[in-house]
């Protein structure tokens, strides 16, 4: 199977835990990235994928895990996409 996207290269440890629903979680301590998954396997699969295929950096929640996806990144995540978004704006002003 074809890997369609690149892995998260800033990422740490991936969190993976039911929620109160009772699907599978997958969430980046930062929030950089997570998801929903019908089973333990694929959320462990999205994991690995993400933070590059590092087993040691995925922890398995045991009481539970509700994903945030209001969640900001840190500032240092976003860097680079604000000094774009800045320059855009000067663009639009000037």
């Amino acid at each position: 199977m074809k890997q369609t996207e690149p892995p998260s290269c800033r990422s740490g440890l991936v969190f993976v835990g039911k929620n109160s629903r009772g699907n599978w979680v997958a969430q980046e301590e930062h929030g950089l990235f997570g998801g929903l998954f019908i089973n333990r396997a694929e959320a462990i699969r999205y994991a690995l994928f993400e933070n590059g295929h590092r087993p040691e950096a995925v922890v398995t929640a045991p009481n539970g895990l509700e994903i945030d996806m209001g969640r900001t990144p840190h500032s240092s995540d976003l860097a680079p996409a604000r000094a774009n978004d800045e320059s855009a704006a000067q663009r639009r002003a000037a």
